[in-house]
């Protein structure tokens, strides 16, 4: 059985949680055929940390906030990425660390090092996959490796394997989205009767926003999985400035109570479709839906995605859009998708 050595880019909530996983439930992976071992870490508070027979995890995974690896053998108080990524004894590079909503980085850099170094990725990071992902899947390809990234648009929902694996031989005309469960829930609570800045705080209370929510309630994290979505299912081609966005910041009391008059709900909803004469076109946009409507029923901080089809009609998968346990489930199905990778290179 082949044991994967992982560097993980990114110690905070998606990558504890695989060491997590990895520590308490080890024989998790063996029916899948393969062993994970973490053999470096790279984080901006904690530093670098290589060591090639293995990390103990419960430790690292026991130290106090703050504490830096500088003690530990292979260890050092500055976290030196591109060293570890392109030197460490990693077969498979787990890039989970933030990224910028203009160009991708640095998680962009941090995916191109690891390609070029003949390591296979998967990342949680929207950014590399939404601005760059067919020059870094060509990457890939160019050097023996996989470019994997399903935990980009619905965290563990599997949307992105849904559509490539079972949705295959069916012609996909469109898609619409419920994509960020953080202005869904914030609509929510403003169907409750909450104003949007006070639903927005109770979001941020409750954990799902961030202290600065302009991503999630002004739009910009959906126009980047609209794009990753359309370039997937529809080979669109596009890069995020091409998904015309406005998000929720706009909508009003109001606005809630008389759709509400209608039978009607609003939901922030990202969608790109096919033209009758080959375009296609994206946008994120509030829509005031009826109920009979796929995503007016979507709850709280879950997501959805609903598919056009030639042969079924509407396909719609829902799921969790968020959480530490839920997307490091996605850097596991990209694991085995390497694994399967690995063995059709052992075939071949």
């Amino acid at each position: 059985m082949r044991t994967y050595n992982l560097a993980l880019i990114g110690f905070g909530g998606v990558n504890r949680a695989l060491a997590q996983l990895i520590v308490e439930d080890p024989a998790r992976f063996a029916p899948l055929g393969f062993g994970l071992k973490v053999v470096a870490i790279t984080d901006l508070l904690m530093g670098s940390l290589v060591q090639s027979e293995g990390i103990d995890l419960g430790t690292v995974l026991s130290l106090p906030r703050g504490t830096t690896f500088a003690s530990f053998a292979g260890g050092s108080a500055t976290a030196d990425n591109e060293r570890v990524i392109r030197d460490s004894p990693a077969d498979v590079v787990v890039e989970a660390t933030f990224t910028d909503r203009i160009d991708g980085e640095p998680a962009a850099s941090h995916v191109r090092w690891a390609l070029e170094s003949g390591k296979s990725v998967t990342t949680t990071n929207k950014g590399p996959v939404a601005f760059h992902g067919e020059a870094l899947t060509r990457l890939a390809a160019d050097n023996g490796a996989l470019f994997a990234y399903e935990g980009t648009v619905l965290s563990g929902t599997p949307v992105l394997g849904l559509a490539r694996d079972q949705l295959v031989g069916l012609s996909i005309r469109g898609f619409q989205g419920v994509l960020n469960g953080t202005s869904n829930y914030v609509i929510g609570r403003m169907e409750a009767g909450l104003s949007l800045e006070s639903s927005v705080a109770e979001a941020q209370a409750e954990g799902y926003a961030e202290a600065d929510p302009t991503a999630d309630i002004g739009g910009s994290d959906v126009q980047l999985k609209v794009a990753i979505l359309a370039n997937e299912l529809l080979s669109a081609g596009i890069s995020p400035a091409d998904v015309d966005t406005t998000g929720i910041s706009g909508l009003t009391a109001d606005d809630i109570v008389d759709a509400a008059r209608e039978g009607k709900r609003y939901k922030l909803i990202g969608s790109a479709r096919r033209t009758e004469d080959g375009r296609v076109v994206a946008d994120v946009v509030p829509q005031a839906v009826g109920a009979d409507h796929p995503l007016a029923h979507v709850p709280g901080a879950t997501n959805a995605v609903s598919f056009e089809t030639d042969l079924l009609g509407t396909v719609t998968i829902t799921g969790p859009g968020a959480g530490r346990i839920e997307t490091a489930f996605a850097l596991i199905t990209d694991i085995i998708a390497i694994h399967s990778h690995e063995k059709e290179k052992i075939d071949a």
